[in-house]
């Protein structure tokens, strides 16, 4: 069969964005793994850190709307310059700066930036016509996204390891400059003039409300994740940089490769969201069982998380393609990833003081039932309403 006018200028326009993804992934979610280690070489307390981390998703809940607006409207390829350009300055920046006022501006730019790229890299892809399986479409995004972190943190752990943080910043900041050049043309855009009253009727109805408490409660954990994962790993199990490093990017790769998994089951909307009850299921499991003391069975179970996590991540974005038309697609689904900023910026401010002040390992037990929890409530879920 001849394929359909068109896919093979598709292809190439996913294969960008799937390289755009690697590389933003590879960067950012290092520092989001590793930061908290510098601020404590630095002089940050829990308190600040946490403050620190919270400025990074401040940024969303206010621009994930108008830059997915935007990307409706308007352009695509400019916002995705500009913010790859703006994160080349900020890694350059955190080379020099120790100062916490100045350190919670770096990182309100640095979740503009990150949010910008997020949420117009998103917006290209929802709004491509490919003739794929949904199921292979989001489960190879979701691979993309999940290796890059993967390869990021492993990479950026032995580089801190073997040199600074100093270091590892002006690389980033070089590294990233070189994937500025591949942004020169991400494809042929496509704008519609929406009214507010679409977004209003997308954004403002039943399916969507349930749908967003599921996922709002399911972020509450990367606030645990983004403040005291790494400090816990460095004093429960004495690991330095790179065996830290190590560890999270073991259980990495199986994030990475679970939400390939999807890419092998065709779309079956009653057995994806079972999959995605399942994967809410281990990954709370996973993370209230990783506390256990010894290292080789904390890594097994972090594994266990990260397979969750990982179905869930290909899963998300398979059910807000179907949740929203892909005219207002950007806008709406800017919304709900604000959302789920909310969340991981609320815990946070919960889990970063629990931790630096009752134990690293609690953060993770309660956000741990918090996921079981939030299974038991997609199982009623998913009973009334098909995503």
């Amino acid at each position: 069969m001849m394929p359909r006018p068109g896919w093979e200028y598709n292809r190439k326009l996913m294969a960008k964005i799937h390289l755009i993804n690697f590389c933003r992934k590879f960067t950012v979610n290092t520092l989001f793994f590793l930061i908290p280690l510098h601020l404590l070489k630095i002089g940050l307390n829990g308190w600040q850190i946490g403050a620190v981390v919270s400025f990074y998703g401040i940024a969303p809940l206010i621009f994930s709307f108008p830059v997915g607006w935007i990307n409706d409207r308007f352009s695509i390829r400019r916002i995705i310059q500009g913010a790859i350009s703006l994160l080349c300055l900020l890694f350059l920046s955190l080379a020099f700066v120790n100062d916490f006022y100045i350190l919670c501006f770096v990182f309100l730019l640095f979740g503009i930036a990150n949010n910008a790229l997020d949420v117009s890299l998103n917006s290209l892809y929802y709004k491509d016509d490919s003739p794929l399986d949904l199921n292979k479409k989001y489960g190879t995004l979701a691979f993309w996204l999940a290796l890059g972190m993967a390869v990021g943190t492993i990479s950026g752990g032995t580089l801190v390891h073997l040199a600074s943080f100093r270091i590892l910043f002006i690389v980033y900041s070089a590294f990233l400059l070189l994937v500025l050049s591949f942004t020169r043309r991400v494809g042929k855009e496509k704008f519609n003039m929406i009214s507010i009253k679409q977004y209003r009727i997308d954004l403002v109805n039943r399916k969507t409300i349930l749908f967003s408490i599921l996922i709002f409660v399911l972020a509450l954990h990367w606030g645990a994740e983004g403040t005291v994962y790494s400090p816990f790993l460095k004093s429960y199990f004495q690991l330095n940089d790179f065996q830290l490093s190590l560890y999270i990017s073991i259980s990495l790769f199986f994030l990475a490769f679970s939400g390939l998994a999807i890419v092998f089951l065709r779309f079956d909307a009653r057995l994806n969201q079972r999959i995605f009850l399942f994967a809410l299921f281990i990954s709370g499991s996973g993370h209230i069982l990783m506390v256990n003391p010894n290292v080789y069975v904390s890594l097994v179970f972090r594994i266990v998380h990260e397979i969750g996590d990982g179905l869930m991540g290909a899963l998300i974005f398979l059910f807000i393609s179907r949740l929203f038309q892909k005219e207002s697609i950007g806008g709406s689904s800017g919304i709900l990833l604000a959302l789920m900023t909310l969340g991981h910026m609320l815990g946070a401010q919960i889990f970063a003081p629990i931790g630096y002040r009752l134990g690293l390992h609690y953060p993770f037990i309660i956000s741990g039932f918090l996921l079981i929890a939030d299974a038991a409530y997609g199982y009623f879920l998913f009973k009334k309403i098909s995503f």
